[in-house]
């Protein structure tokens, strides 16, 4: 190995760590983000994130089970946060029309409509962020993003099925 080589190394390598500890406090930084927003909005964090995610998935009801699956967590925590989200009035439960057994959750257009406008407010400038960033520069980071989000929940499964390296 050359010696140029072994400084590119060396620098990939101070690079990863950057990367490794700026990706930490990002993260450590969204998670209080989003607990004041939660709070802000007299909801659990993770109540706030399945909103998030109920509204991504296009807000058509889905199943306690669904939010389960969004969320990594049990049915029963699952069946748990639809409780609450209902007592919010962000959610609504009802029966399926094409299998009267089985009961929907469904978003209440208003109280969505609210949620949404109080994340664009929260989010303001969000955008600007960005501003000085060519395509290929925002296609590198929501590829990064789309990887890591993977990840993550993959690594939630397996944290919860208690398979942790």
């Amino acid at each position: 190995m050359s010696g140029a080589s072994e400084g590119n190394g060396a620098a990939r390598e101070r690079l990863l760590d950057e990367l490794a500890a700026v990706s930490r406090r990002y993260l450590a930084s969204y998670a209080l983000f989003t607990q004041a927003a939660a709070d802000r909005l007299g909801l659990h964090q993770t109540d706030l994130q399945c909103l998030n995610l109920l509204v991504l998935e296009d807000g058509g009801p889905v199943t306690t089970g669904r939010i389960a699956e969004l969320t990594g967590l049990t049915t029963g925590s699952a069946t748990r946060l639809v409780d609450r989200l209902e007592k919010a009035g962000y959610v609504v439960r009802e029966r399926d029309a094409a299998d009267r057994r089985r009961v929907l959750v469904a978003t209440v257009p208003e109280k969505i409509a609210e949620f949404r406008r109080t994340w664009e407010r929260l989010g303001d400038g969000w955008v600007g962020l960005f501003d000085d960033l060519d395509e290929s520069q925002l296609a590198s980071l929501v590829a990064h993003l789309r990887r890591t989000a993977e990840f993550s929940t993959a690594r939630v499964a397996r944290l919860r099925a208690g398979d942790v390296p």
